[in-house]
């Protein structure tokens, strides 16, 4: 077990109004190293205040979050977000050498270390390149790169295909379980896809509406590379279409 969530919860409160809303709610979960876990719910179920949780980037407002197998002062998760979130006054490598920038990893040593990265998600020949030069799919990839440049041992994705084509968005994902193959990181993925979960998860976590709890965790079994067409992934498909059916209508009911 390489991440337990015990009992998390988070409530917001609105100050113009004095309310209080419960985003999440009792969530307990174990997450294994090497999987590739996906997060599944309707809009506003509180999937991506989850992985901000997960990520440090905001605290639970109960319960608690351990990292069991944590080596020492390790970077544990790196996050990759839907909008890029590049420096647009950075090159490619400029970019990816950002992280061990910050934590003063020399110069030869850090560059060396980016252009690895670089080569392993297909953009070597655009390190010179600045974001605005870039499509949207070489885009996601410099942010994949960059947060593997922490060498962290989670990299958390919040529906980082979700801008892209859909022929772009496929190539992608076969990218995604490339490196994730190759680099042996534990993935936790968010998406709105039912596509998407199948094709990639190990596990898929399906969230209620809000506030969001833990409805079902399915289980894919299933060899890759993955098919929607194929008689299993299509019977996984409709057990979680029956199941998230149910909370987008309540979701719509709020």
């Amino acid at each position: 077990m390489l991440l337990a969530l015990r009992d998390v919860g988070k409530t917001w409160l609105i100050k113009r109004t004095g309310e209080r809303v419960v985003a999440l709610q009792s969530i307990s979960l174990d997450v294994q190293a090497g999987e590739f876990l996906i997060f599944l719910g309707p809009s506003g179920c509180g999937k991506s205040t989850l992985l901000q949780i997960i990520a440090g980037l905001e605290a639970p407002s109960s319960g608690e979050i351990r990292f069991p197998q944590a080596r020492g002062h390790a970077k544990l998760t790196s996050m990759v977000f839907q909008d890029y979130a590049l420096f647009p006054w950075r090159t490619v490598l400029g970019n990816v050498v950002f992280g061990p920038e910050v934590r003063h990893v020399a110069r030869a040593e850090r560059e060396v270390a980016a252009r690895r990265l670089i080569e392993l998600v297909n953009l070597t020949g655009a390190e010179h390149r600045y974001p605005h030069e870039l499509s949207g799919g070489m885009r996601q990839r410099v942010a994949l790169a960059r947060a593997l440049a922490n060498d962290p041992q989670i990299l958390l994705f919040d529906e980082p295909l979700a801008a892209l084509d859909a022929q772009t968005r496929r190539v992608l994902q076969d990218e995604l379980l490339r490196i994730w193959r190759e680099t042996g990181k534990t993935f936790v993925y968010v998406t709105h896809s039912l596509q998407e979960a199948v094709l990639l998860g190990s596990r898929i976590v399906l969230m209620t509406a809000s506030p969001g709890r833990i409805k079902r965790i399915v289980d894919v079994p299933l060899a890759r590379p993955r098919h929607v067409t194929g008689r299993q992934e299509a019977a996984i498909l409709d057990q979680l279409d029956g199941l998230l059916g149910d909370e987008v209508t309540q979701a719509m009911a709020l």
